[in-house]
């Protein structure tokens, strides 16, 4: 389902690129810095590093060729390079950064604790290890809970399918003890809120057509008339505001912890 970078972008990376700015300033790692992004997608937590972390380097690591080659149309740092690979099997020598991130990422990966055992394998002793995933669980991520609540209520069937449902690993507690288990110490997390207002019902509709995500995925199996009665559900569900926006809030939760001297 993660295919196309142009559609993914106005579905979720839009909303990350918030949160990914607020996420690496947390972090606060000394400039000069050598940073690995896991799970890099279209580039936003690569980005964030660039702006607001005087990095020396930064490698983004991404299975999607597609999203890979999105991120290099729009990354022109020459401090930024690319490369394919997966979260569980980083081509990177041990010990050599001082950072690996991943945004959004470790709830798709089917072994999390290999992906994080491996992000604490490529940072130096003392380095930092930092992720982030929306709060699915609790309603946290309000435009995609609104889609699944409207979904359930016309096929229950769809309820296995919904992120809260599929992804226990997007909580505080949980996000904190992969990073735990994972034998990082001074572990800590936190929540990061951001504002996601859609200017009018299209302009959170005809993200979901772009088949990026469970949702779309969802979505776009459907025939056409029970489309049409998701669509209509939703359009009389969501809240208005006066001048016909729709002020929704996403929240994500974020994790951080260094290696062992």
């Amino acid at each position: 389902m993660w295919a196309a970078g142009e559609a993914y972008e106005p579905y979720v990376g839009r909303w990350s690129r918030l949160v990914a700015a607020r996420f690496v300033r947390a972090l606060d790692v000394p400039p000069g810095g050598s940073w690995r992004d896991v799970g890099c997608g279209t580039g936003a937590v690569t980005r964030a590093v660039l702006e607001a972390a005087q990095p020396a380097d930064v490698v983004g690591v991404d299975p999607s060729e597609s999203y890979l080659a999105y991120a290099r149309a729009h990354v022109h740092d020459p401090r930024a390079r690319f490369v394919r690979a997966d979260a569980v099997n980083l081509p990177f020598a041990g010990g050599a950064a001082s950072a690996a991130v991943g945004g959004l990422v470790l709830n798709f990966v089917p072994a999390a604790p290999r992906a994080a055992a491996e992000m604490v394998r490529v940072v130096r002793p003392g380095g930092l290890v930092g992720v982030y995933l929306w709060d699915y669980g609790e309603g946290g991520m309000e435009a995609i809970r609104a889609f699944w609540d409207a979904a359930t209520a016309l096929d229950p069937r769809a309820r296995e399918l919904d992120e809260a449902v599929r992804f226990p690993l997007c909580t505080r507690t949980a996000l904190g003890a992969l990073l735990a288990g994972a034998g990082l110490v001074d572990v800590e997390t936190e929540e990061i809120r951001v504002p996601t207002p859609f200017h009018d019902f299209d302009d959170y509709w005809t993200p979901f057509l772009g088949g990026q995500g469970p949702a779309p995925a969802y979505l776009a199996a459907l025939p056409e008339d029970r489309r049409r009665a998701l669509r209509e559900r939703l359009e009389a569900a969501l809240p208005r505001a006066a001048d016909g926006s729709i002020p929704l809030r996403a929240r994500a939760w974020a994790a951080r912890g260094r290696r062992t001297a």
